[in-house]
């Protein structure tokens, strides 16, 4: 027998042939319901595995497993026995499908895959079961590097995790360059680099694409990276402020700084891990709250001793369905296709936990426990859970039904990891090149947030971090440089990301010229984790045919008739709006000045007593010196300029 998945792949696929697969029915067009159980029931097998129930249109209603599947689907023609959500499914049944297993345990773990590739109505279902991502320090060359890692382990190196979120990666990595320098470009541009880039400017890279240290300092470095990944905190805190003490006692001052400020970052990020327990080194929390027939499943993540944070789901599942008939599934399908920790602790009791521990055993390289806690450390862990669970909760049943909707699609057409709570879209107008501005708008569960708009007058000329100049009708530059005083200052104001001022989601208006513009900010400012997208109008600007940019991916066309994607053209049309406004208000205040504003030396006074004299700024530039020197207020020196100011070029 293959593989519990192998067995899913072609239950899904191809089941002709296959000895342990049996379709049963075959009157989908002339009974349903309980008569379809009635007439197959005496050709099931005495055995465990899994059973699915199928409608007319062969959707997935139901899938479910047993350890006795004759007795357990049998069970569906008492129907006095069952509430009205299992009453109302049994009559929708044309078709019953079944799989054999060896165990219950392979049935509960086939169950779960079936659940999550089929979605059927009437299970409870995970949705957001992206794959968790981690922390990996290569191995794949001479000079390892800190990045971030989804989906499977194909890459040669370490792998600390999982993590809740892309977001709790990036921020992580962040904060571990400041104590640990390790390079994060790629090798491509590790090779090609001729001096160091401005990771090493910033201090967050040791620069050793120029040999700025040398190997063997590089890989004490790693290992340094190594052992606090792995929960050894306090070894590497001790040997630097070993190292610290021994290079000041040498006078070597310098190297001395350099620890010292490496010993800060590192008590930063010990001190920002939120809730840390001693008795618990590798384990998941898991704590549930329902309410109003909804259901949030809070997960805590716990690795070598540190807090690698925490994520909220939501899965679907039926009103009346109790808080054990939501966690027991969740659990299964949660650790379907990754290795579970040593110790799982849970908020509530779930049904057969001795078959899910077996389940979570049979995938994993250790033996795995589940727990309820009822005294003691872990208890208060499982209970801070439990609160995080409850205001999660909270917070969605008060959220906007349609403006949450709107910020899942987004998040599901993206490919984001959950809604974005801060949306920042970005435009930039001018008229042939002047009076260049950049806007900003803000969006997010409270729709429109007009007090966080910004507008940036744009600097042409200026160099916008790239080292290239901004020409009139740059668009690019503009946008870079728009870009760059935005995230820069962020930087500077809010490092830590404790003011909710930094966004989640970026979208630029305009196509994949302008996603790489943003693209080449955010590498070279080390921004990770905001995500990005770029919106561009239609052919011939209709509106309903626009592309969406996306990094790494093919452009996206959505249906005119997308919610999502009217809701995009509404945030574009609201930035260029307000773009368009700030450079109408730019070009009116320009139009009100004079050329004569830009003069040294000539204020409004001068500028007053100019134009009484001459009557306009013309009349002021045909004058001659002698007829300027005439003016009130206007000496021989501020005559000379304004007569050189219009005639430079003479």
């Amino acid at each position: 027998m293959g593989s519990i998945f192998d067995i899913a792949n072609v239950a899904l696929s191809e089941r002709k042939g296959h000895p342990e697969v049996v379709v049963a029915g075959g009157h989908a067009q002339e009974v349903v319901g309980v008569e379809v159980i009635r007439r197959i029931v005496g050709t099931l097998p005495g055995q465990p595995g899994v059973y699915r129930m199928l409608d007319g249109r062969g959707r997935a209603l139901y899938v479910g497993k047993a350890r006795n599947l004759k007795r357990r689907v049998s069970s569906y023609t008492r129907g006095a026995s069952h509430g009205s959500r299992i009453a109302q499914m049994v009559c929708q049944i044309s078709t019953i499908e079944i799989i054999t297993t060896h165990t219950e345990a392979e049935a509960l773990l086939l169950e779960a895959n079936l659940i999550k590739k089929l979605k059927p109505r009437y299970n409870v279902v995970l949705r957001d079961d992206k794959s968790h991502p981690y922390i990996l320090l290569s191995g794949d060359h001479a000079w390892p590097k800190l990045v971030k890692h989804r989906g499977a382990r194909s890459r040669k190196g370490e792998y600390f995790g999982p993590f809740a979120s892309a977001g709790a990666v990036n921020r992580t990595l962040n904060a571990l360059q400041r104590a640990f320098p390790l390079r994060t470009c790629s090798n491509s541009v590790f090779s090609s680099r001729s001096r160091p880039c401005l990771q090493y400017q910033i201090k967050r890279c040791t620069a050793p694409c120029v040999n700025y240290i040398s190997g063997d300092e590089y890989a004490y470095l790693v290992g340094e990276t190594r052992d606090f990944l792995s929960g050894k905190s306090a070894k590497v805190a001790n040997g630097l402020a070993a190292r610290m003490q021994e290079a000041s006692e040498k006078l070597e001052f310098e190297t001395a700084s350099v620890l010292r400020d490496r010993i800060r970052a590192l008590a930063h990020i010990q001190s920002h891990q939120g809730i840390n327990v001693r008795s618990v080194e590798d384990a998941d929390v898991i704590a549930v709250d329902q309410q109003a027939g909804q259901t949030c499943i809070q997960v805590f993540f716990f690795r070598g001793g540190s807090n690698y944070g925490n994520r909220a789901h939501f899965p679907t599942h039926h009103r009346e369905n109790s808080v054990t008939e939501v966690l027991g599934p969740f659990v299964g399908q949660f650790y379907e296709g990754r290795n579970a920790p040593k110790s799982v602790l849970l908020s509530h009791d779930i049904e057969h936990a001795k078959l899910v521990e077996e389940a979570l055993n049979i995938q994993s390289s250790h033996r795995v426990r589940l727990l309820v806690p009822r005294r003691g450390e872990k208890r208060r862990l499982v209970q801070h859970a439990l609160t995080n669970a409850r205001d999660a909760l909270d917070r969605r049943l008060l959220e906007s039904a349609s403006q949450r909707r709107l910020l899942e699609g987004l998040a599901e057409t993206l490919e984001l990891d959950f809604p974005p709570n801060r949306i920042e879209v970005y435009d930039n107008s001018h008229t042939s090149g002047s009076q260049a501005v950049g806007a900003m708008i803000v969006a997010g569960l409270g729709g429109l947030t007009k007090n966080a708009y910004r507008k940036f007058n744009i600097r042409i000329g200026a160099k916008p971090g790239s080292g290239a100049e901004i020409k009139p009708g740059d668009d690019y530059g503009m946008m870079r440089q728009v870009l760059m005083r935005r995230f820069a200052r962020l930087q500077k104001e809010d490092p830590d990301r404790t003011d909710k001022q930094w966004p989640d989601l970026v979208v630029v208006d305009g196509g994949a010229g302008q996603l790489s513009v943003a693209g080449e900010v955010f590498a070279d400012l080390g921004v990770r984790d905001v995500a990005l997208a770029a919106v561009a109008k239609g052919p011939e600007r209709a509106a309903g045919r626009e592309r969406i940019y996306l990094p790494g991916r093919a452009p996206i066309m959505l249906p005119p008739s997308d919610p999502v994607l009217y809701f995009l053209q509404r945030l574009r049309d609201e930035a260029h709006r307000f773009a368009i406004g700030t450079h109408r208000t730019r070009r009116s205040r320009d139009l009100r000045r004079s050329e004569l504003d830009e003069i040294l030396g000539v204020g409004p006074k001068r500028k007053r007593a100019l134009l009484h004299r001459f009557g306009s700024v013309r009349a002021v530039a045909d004058a001659g010196l002698q007829d300027l020197q005439e003016v009130g207020g206007i000496n021989h020196k501020v005559a000379q300029l304004i007569y050189n100011h219009f005639h430079s070029n003479d």
